[in-house]
């Protein structure tokens, strides 16, 4: 009997050594996850991976049972730094156990590459228990996040509130790229989400943050029409602004919203994520959603003011000091 189980036990091959016809099942069911938790399409990532596969340039690991995928988790490397880009396990095999196995290898695979520093990331599709002890935790630094959404009617029934601050609310354009990479790294200098994401305490990593929400589906398909920009009216410099993308026909995302440290009690922040909610709706939205770390109690505040509640509560991990 125990021979027999141990052949059953999951084992950890890079992914380098599978197909696509091997990964299919797995991101079938993702896919079908993605939609039912959080409204999103993960289909156009699913594509972009089967890519990635066919030409042997996905990075990470995978777990088999058998001779079947039953998890796995990819990564990039940015200079001194590892991100882990996705991250599941299927449902019928997402014991704690089999999730940290598979985070476990990950984590250790990218302590060894030459050079690393650090190691982000946010799993969202993990099912093991928030008390779950995670590997390596003596370099690790956890911060709980909350998914949010608000529904259609919310958003159309919100007030309009005048910030107490003279300002124009512009839609997207490029023009403003560089001043908005000023204003993230300002808005964020000091801040929890800086420990969480590095790119905010430096404005070349606000650049490079600014152009992956805009030029890559990760979280959605860039709005310029849903993104709005406030530029103060004495300045004429941009002093906050709220960006937003579509990630399914009927579902949007609020994917950054940040003000002037100044002004922050200027109502402006309320008034940015309005007119983005009213847009989103207008481009077909039924819901929109947002991730906030738990401790920015000021930006719940404002969430929940405006009709956003939590479905689901996720873990952002960085490794440190290997």
């Amino acid at each position: 009997m125990a021979a027999r189980l141990d052949v059953a036990l999951p084992e950890v091959v890079e992914l380098g050594a599978l197909t696509v016809r091997d990964l299919d099942p797995l991101l079938a069911e993702e896919i079908g996850v993605w939609e039912q938790r959080f409204a999103w399409d993960f289909r156009p990532s699913a594509d972009l991976l089967r890519r990635f596969v066919q030409i042997q340039s996905l990075y990470g690991y995978a777990l088999i049972s058998r001779t079947s995928v039953i998890g796995y988790a990819y990564y990039v490397c940015e200079g001194r730094k590892g991100l882990i880009g996705d991250f599941y396990v299927r449902r019928e095999f997402a014991t704690p156990a089999h999730e940290m196995m598979l985070l476990g290898a990950t984590v250790q695979g990218l302590m060894l590459v030459s050079g690393m520093r650090r190691i982000e990331s946010q799993l969202m599709l993990l099912r093991a228990p928030l008390n779950q002890p995670f590997p390596f935790s003596r370099h690790l630094t956890r911060h709980d996040r909350y998914f949010m959404e608000v529904n259609r009617e919310a958003a159309i029934a919100l007030p309009a509130k005048t910030p107490a601050v003279r300002v124009k609310l512009l839609p997207w354009t490029e023009r403003y790229q560089e001043e908005i990479a000023h204003l993230v790294s300002a808005a964020y200098r000091g801040h929890v989400d800086s420990e969480i994401n590095d790119q905010y305490r430096t404005i070349p990593g606000a650049r490079h943050f600014l152009t992956n929400i805009v030029k890559y589906p990760g979280c959605g398909n860039f709005s310029q029409h849903a993104s709005v920009i406030a530029v103060d009216d004495n300045t004429g410099r941009v002093c906050g602004v709220c960006l937003a993308s579509l990630v399914s026909a009927h579902s949007g995302h609020i994917t950054q919203l940040c003000i002037l440290p100044a002004l922050r009690q200027a109502r402006l922040g309320y008034e940015l994520l309005r007119q983005s909610l009213l847009r989103l709706v207008e481009a077909g939205c039924t819901s929109v959603s947002l991730t906030v770390t738990c401790s920015n109690v000021d930006a719940i505040r404002l969430y929940e003011s405006v009709g956003f509640r939590t479905l689901n509560t996720f873990p952002a991990l960085v490794w440190e000091g290997f």
